[in-house]
This record gives C-alpha cells, structure tokens and sequence, in this order.
C-alpha cells in the first residue's frame, strides 16, 4: 500500500527534486519507503507502507533489460495466481510483492492483464522505448487516481497536492465540480474542485504515448439483468462470495483487524474472518455514548460473539479537539468531501493505527444490497406524488412550522427532506435524500453561473429509470458515483492519513456483479432492506444487530455546528465569504446561518459543507478571481460579529 505520482516531460527537463517533492507529499500514505525513478521524458515514484513482502518489493521496480517501470499502489488478492501463470510463461521474479507480479503481468498481457486482477489498486507504467505511459484504476474505484493534462504533458497522483505541487498547475475553483459538490456533498468523477485537474474513472484505463491521450473501460459496472434465482440458491452463492473474498482480504504479513459498527455489514465481515482465521481478532469501534444514535451495546455484543480483543474510543466533544482534527482535514482530504462522517473515520483511523496496519470494513454492502433509506423513500415518494403538487406543498410548509430536533437524523428532518424530493423528478430527488443545497438554493448561494454538471451525470439515471428494475438503476447511479466519490475517498484519506490500509470484502467484483443479478425482491422486500443479506446471517448473528435500524457511523452535525463547533463555522464562513465574495453570495450564507443558530431549520449539513469547502480553499490557495465579480463587502452580520 502506498502513494504514486509522476509527471511527463517531453520537451523541457525538470528541476532534478521535482518528483522527489511531488513524492514526499504522499509520505503518510507510506512513511515506511519512497523511491524515485527519472527518464528523460517521464519521472515517477512511490512511497510505501509495506504489507506483503517485508524485505523486498520496494518500488518503483524495474524490468531485467531496464526498460518498463511501475509505480503501484493497493493490494492484489490473487498475484499469487497470477505469478504461477507467468512463472510457466518464463518469467522470474526477485522479490515476494503483488507489485513485480503486475510489472510481469504487463509486460506479458499489456492492457489486457488488468480484467485478470482481483483487488484495489491504481498503477502506473512507464515504458522507455515506446514512451508510453499507462494508468490504471480498480474497477470500483477503491482506490484513489487523479491526473491533468497540460499541453503535451501529463500529471498523475494518489491523491491532489501530489499534482498541486507543480507550479504548472492552476489553483482555480471548478464550477463543474463546485455544482456537484453543493448538491452531494462529493464531486463526482470525471471532475474534481480543481479546474482542469481530473479523476480517473473506476475500471479504467488512460494511455499517454509521446504526447497524445487515449483511453478505454476494461470492466463496466453491472447493471440488473436479473435471473431467476431463488432465496435459498442466493444464500449459498453469497455464503461462498463472501467465504473466498474475505480470507482473500486476510492475505498480510503485518497486524491485521476489524473496524466494527454492531451493524449487519461489519458483523457479517467479522463472522467469516473469524471462520478464516485461526488468530484472535482485533475490533475497533467509535461510539458515542449516552446519545440516542449510539452503537456500544451492538458492537459489544459482536465482538464477544467472537471473542476479538476489542478497543473502542468514545467521541465525545469534552474530551476530543474536534476543531483541530478537522482543521487537518484541510490537508489530508486534499479534495473536500462533506460527509461528517470523516471526522468519527479520522479518529477510529488514529485508533486502529496503535495496534494493527490492516483493517477490514463492511463498507460497500448499501450499495449492493439497498440497505439504505433512501430505496425505500423513492417507492414512497412514487406513491405520494399521485397527490396534487399544491397539497404536497401545504404538507412541506405546515412541517416547516415544526420545531427542529437536535437529533443526529431527526424524523422531523427526514419528514421534510422527503416532502421537499417529492416536488423534484425522480433523478434529482434520489440525491436530494442525502444531499443539501437544492437547484433554487445553489442559484442564491453562488453569484457566478453555474453549469449543470450534476444534471449531466443525472441524465444516466434517467435513462436508466426508464427500464423496468428502478430499484437496479438507483443502485447502479450509486455505485458508480456516490461509493467511489463520497464512501471510499473518504475511508480513503482519514485511513491513509494515519497509514492504515482499510479493505472492503464485499467489493471484491465477483460479489458485486453477483448482487447485480439478483432479482430486487431479494435486495429490498418490502420495508426489509440486504434482504438476501439478512436472512444468509440469521442463524449466525444476534438477532437485536439483524433487526436494529440503520444509524451510520456520522456525527450530531446540527447539534454541534451550534455547539462546539460554533466558533470554527463562523471563522470559517467568515473568511471564505470575505475572500470569495465574488463567488459565493455572504447574504445567502448569512440566512443559512440565523435560519440553523436560530433553530427555524435544521441546516448543519449545509453548513458543514460550505466550512470544509472553505477550509480547504484557504489550506491550498484555491483561486476564484478568474470567475469572480468585484467582491461584497460583509458588515453588521453573524459572519463579521463572530
């Protein structure tokens, strides 16, 4: 596991430490190693965290005749296999790693060794002799990838500021990905909050040659084509996805554990490690004691089932600096993502890195098998929008004369946020569940035109929903952009800013294009959501983790944005508002402000975004003035009286 990063340079030659700054950017992602390697066309390089092959297997590695060189970063499950074919091929090795396995399989296979590989990476080769450079990304986009193009040249990176770190590149606010950004909470690819900065699609690959780009998708995601299959038959297909994916996800040679919720996901993960291993297991939980939303008994629960050595740390504002880990962020989630549900991650990350360099997750089985909400409220919103628009109307401003609820996802808030989704199409109210500022908001909020972004990646589910299985076609849209974007990024970053790797079992791609096929009634039957899921762990789970709803590991967001962290969003609006005052509209900022402190809306999701947005932009001198009208002045208002 590690960090990448190179640059092409095809008619001029770089300071000789260009990449060697590029690389030290990414030293948390891999404080164990880094290396370099230059050309006269291409420079790469790699720090690592070494998880397989202690001794050797330091990269960048090179070919015998010199020639083709790669940069790696993540795990193959199966290189093991995938050596023993090359090994009757010819091929000799030097070392251990799954990183030689993918420098032979390259040369062997070239673009076609990439459907061959079982696991998460993005990887880069660099070949003298053709001048070729490739770059490749899992097909679910566990991992990181990032790249601009700047004339005839290519910048590439695990993560933003390796590629911020050349002056070539411009710090300028992308209105594409801001559109996005303010409506998701995340930027979906191929756009990034860095004008002319990109991410490369999951199962993808893009190919530099002398100057000139091309592309292609080795793996696309699936979509349902569902076959008749019954509840049993699933069962015992999932039983054994789930069997040869997770003791695949054991493969380490350093301290290996479990991040544990006391949800059916985690659980479920925790069971077949368990079966796998013959070591006890070391769980990590963050809870929130005393708090409705709190998970301690569940995971309690589990984790004596199981017999793991279990630590939990308690998130509790009194005795935790909040503001300084979010502060923090700012560098580490080098491209802001505005789930709350980072910080809980930043602090179970610093937690789990005392004991183990491993963990596994649950993550990724919403996605798969509906366990979220927000299926369940598109079948309803379906039925409710039979009424009259006028009378769903009068039902939303009657709600809103409801008092607003500290709770972390009140049924006030949800009541409201539904009403709202059900006045939009189907697309948008799909994203409106779990996003914030709606198209009408985001036209006050910012004072320069936005383009439709959001609407352009909202189209491919449109013509989706007009297929027969809606339910597949929502799944899909959140595979593709939500997981990779918001889920993974953000394990992602809180995980490597402390250099712990995280795995996620149900990702494996078989799982994944098995849960495709299933007929819906076997993700979400009735009110019952992970149907399939559910009833394979019945017998082998406790029945209070199976039936307890869904909480999410996230914080008291409203709460705490008037509470403990009143004082960071203020300084933080403030100063954002004052510098990009061209862009972002401070009397629009101001009224989302007094309608949250003043508890006439439950706006922290919001709020939260605009704080890590600006954060961020003030942390890497991110640039508006090219899209900025003369800036307004702020006086007499909460933003300047903080």
């Amino acid at each position: 596991m590690c960090g990448i990063a190179g640059f092409s340079h095809k008619k001029w030659r770089p300071e000789p430490d260009r990449i060697e700054a590029a690389v030290k950017t990414l030293i948390h992602r891999g404080p164990d190693r880094w290396g370099v390697f230059r050309s006269n066309i291409c420079s790469v390089g790699a720090t690592r965290l070494r998880i397989l092959d202690l001794e050797s297997g330091d990269q960048p590695i090179m070919s015998d005749d010199g020639d083709t060189v790669i940069v790696f970063n993540g795990e193959i499950y199966n290189h093991l296999e995938i050596r023993a074919e090359l090994d009757a091929r010819g091929h000799r090795f030097r070392s251990h790693s799954d990183t030689e396995t993918l420098l032979h399989a390259f040369i062997e296979w070239d673009i076609e060794c990439l459907p061959r590989l079982r696991g998460m990476f993005a990887i880069a080769w660099w070949t003298e002799s053709t001048r070729r450079l490739l770059l490749a990304r899992d097909r679910i986009g566990i991992k990181p990838l990032y790249f601009s193009r700047r004339g005839e040249d290519i910048y590439f990176g695990s993560e933003l500021k390796s590629i911020l770190v050349h002056p070539e590149i411009d710090r300028n606010l992308s209105l594409a990905g801001l559109d996005c950004y303010l409506s998701l909470n995340y930027v979906p690819y191929p756009w990034t909050l860095v004008d002319g900065i990109e991410k490369l699609r999951p199962g993808s690959w893009l190919e530099w040659r002398d100057g000139e780009s091309s592309s292609g998708i080795y793996w696309e995601l699936p979509i349902g084509s569902p076959r008749g299959v019954s509840l049993d038959t699933a069962k015992d297909e999932l039983d054994s996805l789930l069997t040869h994916s997770v003791r695949e996800h054991l493969l380490s040679d350093v301290p290996l554990g479990m991040w544990l919720s006391g949800g059916v996901d985690s659980s479920t993960i925790l069971h077949y490690a368990t079966k796998a291993s013959s070591k006890r297991l070391k769980t990590f939980s963050v809870s929130f004691r005393g708090r409705s939303f709190d998970e301690t008994a569940y995971i309690r629960e589990v984790a004596t089932r199981y017999g793991t050595d279990h630590q939990e740390l308690d998130l509790n504002p009194d005795e935790h600096n909040l503001q300084s880990a979010i502060e923090e962020f700012a560098y580490y989630n080098d491209e802001p993502d505005a789930d709350a549900g980072a910080l809980p991650l930043w602090f179970l990350s610093k937690l789990t890195k005392t004991a183990v360099t491993v963990a596994l997750s649950g993550d990724g089985a919403d996605e798969l098998f509906a366990g979220y909400l927000t299926y369940r409220a598109n079948n309803l919103a379906d039925s409710i929008r039979r009424f009259p628009e006028g009378a769903r109307r009068l039902a939303l401003n009657t709600m809103r004369r409801w008092p607003v609820s500290d709770d972390k996802i009140s049924l006030e808030y949800k009541a409201k946020r539904f009403l709202e989704g059900s006045l939009l199409p189907p697309s948008r109210a799909h994203v409106h569940w779990n996003g914030t500022f709606s198209k009408v908001q985001k036209r006050d909020l910012i004072a320069a035109p936005l383009p439709d972004s959001l609407d352009e990646i909202l189209s491919e589910l449109r013509q989706r929903l007009t297929e027969q299985d809606a339910l597949a076609a929502y799944l899909w849209f959140d595979q593709k952009y939500y997981l990779p974007d918001d889920i993974l990024m953000k394990v992602d970053r809180m995980s490597m800013a402390h250099a712990v790797e995280v795995r996620p079992p149900f990702l494996d791609h078989r799982i994944v294009e098995f849960a495709a096929a299933l007929p819906p009634h076997l993700k979400m039957n009735g009110s019952r959501h992970k149907f399939v899921l559910k009833e394979l762990m019945k017998d082998k789970l406790p029945p209070a983790v199976l039936h307890r709803s869904k909480n999410g590991l996230d914080i008291p967001t409203h709460e705490w944005l008037r509470g403990p962290l009143k004082s960071l969003l203020l300084d933080a609006l403030a100063s954002g508002a004052a510098e990009h005052a061209g862009v972002f509209n401070a009397d629009a900022i101001e009224m989302h402000l007094r309608e949250h402190l003043g508890r006439r809306a439950n706006l922290g999701y919001h709020l939260w975004g605009l704080m890590i947005l600006f954060l961020w932009m003030k942390k890497w001198r991110i640039q508006t003035t090219a899209i900025s009208p003369p800036a307004q002045k702020l006086t007499g208002s909460v933003l300047t009286s903080s």
